[in-house]
């Protein structure tokens, strides 16, 4: 079986160490009173998640403006008159577990709902990284997550793109996506040499920028089986069963 690393600290700490990758990775830092001030006196939105987690569980959107502050959980905000008080309700509801704060990305939207796009790499049977699968994820009315499991849908990533990119501007992009999964890949790989495959996770900002918000070294096959071309989770599945994932 493929190595599985949990800890997204780990796994980001490994990617802001690239001088390929690290321009295009959100700053992130541990969770606590300081980081979380300072973080949003720089960027003004941050998200805070655990640093051992799935499907998105337990993802707070932190915002600050006007001296007000304001976080959101699943499609409950809530609003505070001061730093301390919202700090005090999320420490109660992070329970002491560790947790990071990472830059918000303003993601791109489709019919007024964030998206991102999960990016399938795989070691392919001659042992070399390969990107077998693009998929975007449009997340639920109101939520913060766009996760499949958290009621993200599933959608192509030409459609979501074509709406804001020319057709031939959405191939110049998906092929962009394509090479930095696999440099994302070896640079895991390198680190953690027992993985196999990756679910690199993208969100864009509204200057096209793609961001790596997320690695995740035991991605779920089966949203693919969500696209119109059956051929693209036969190969994933292929490629998976020869390093003994399925």
């Amino acid at each position: 079986m493929p190595q599985h690393v949990g800890s997204k600290w780990r796994k980001t700490s490994v990617l802001l160490q690239s001088r390929s990758l690290q321009n295009i990775v959100p700053r992130t830092v541990r969770f606590n009173r300081n980081t979380l001030m300072k973080m949003l006196q720089h960027y003004g939105m941050v998200y805070i998640k655990p640093d051992k987690g799935r499907h998105g569980k337990g993802v707070f959107r932190v915002e600050r403006a006007n001296g007000q502050y304001r976080f959101q959980a699943g499609k409950v905000k809530r609003n505070y008159h001061s730093y301390l008080t919202m700090f005090q309700a999320i420490r109660k509801e992070t329970k002491g577990r560790s947790y990071l704060v990472q830059r918000g990305i303003h993601l791109l939207k489709y019919k007024g709902r964030r998206f991102d796009l999960r990016v399938m790499v795989q070691l392919n049977p001659r042992r070399k990284w390969e990107t077998t699968g693009i998929i975007g994820r449009v997340a639920a009315p109101g939520k913060v997550v766009t996760n499949y499991h958290n009621g993200g849908t599933p959608m192509s990533a030409n459609r979501l793109l074509g709406r804001h990119l020319s057709k031939s501007a959405v191939a110049n992009k998906v092929r962009f996506l394509e090479k930095m999964g696999v440099k994302t890949g070896k640079v895991m790989r390198k680190a953690f040499s027992g993985v196999s495959e990756i679910g690199v996770d993208i969100g864009l900002d509204h200057s096209l920028t793609p961001w790596i918000i997320e690695v995740n070294t035991s991605p779920d096959p089966f949203i693919f089986r969500k696209l119109p071309d059956p051929a693209v989770f036969r190969k994933i599945r292929r490629y998976a069963q020869v390093y003994g994932r399925l």
